[in-house]
């Protein structure tokens, strides 16, 4: 495949993560502080945010096998993961994440389960989505090409 090719599926692949509401602007404001002095910026971020996302998931389910639930650690650990997926534009992940607290605010033990299960399954998809891309970029700089592609 040559270099135009890549970039084309880049650009569609994009734009299908934005159309099927996987990333907002967040997103897009993410990918404008990359340059070519720190090219994988986005994927350290994005990394990072995958990386503190497990522990947190880890920490979530362990909060709610608790006999005595404790609400208020339960509520800090989605604050802090829908704060970072809203800083990463992972959209889905952050709209699960507002119920999730509602249902914490309530201390409703079967809603924060039923939450738990969307929000690991949401993170799950975007991790699955946004790994292919970072995979398309790498070959797109490797062919010595650029992924400052526009959005279609």
């Amino acid at each position: 495949m040559d270099l135009v090719q890549l970039q084309r599926q880049l650009v569609e692949y994009r734009t299908s993560l934005y159309h099927e509401g996987f990333l907002d602007e967040q997103f897009t404001q993410l990918q404008e502080l990359q340059d070519e002095n720190n090219p994988d910026f986005v994927v350290e971020v994005v990394s990072l945010f995958f990386q503190d996302s497990e522990r947190l998931l880890n920490e979530l389910t362990k909060a709610l096998e608790q006999q005595n639930i404790d609400f208020k650690r339960v509520d800090a650990h989605v604050h802090q993961l829908k704060g970072s997926s809203s800083s990463i534009g992972a959209q889905r992940v952050q709209k699960v994440c507002i119920a999730f607290r509602n249902y914490c605010e309530e201390k409703n033990v079967e809603g924060c389960l039923k939450c738990l299960q969307q929000v690991k399954n949401e993170y799950s998809l975007v991790r699955t989505k946004l790994e292919p891309m970072f995979q398309l970029e790498r070959q797109i700089l490797n062919a010595g090409g650029s992924v400052d592609v526009p959005m279609q």
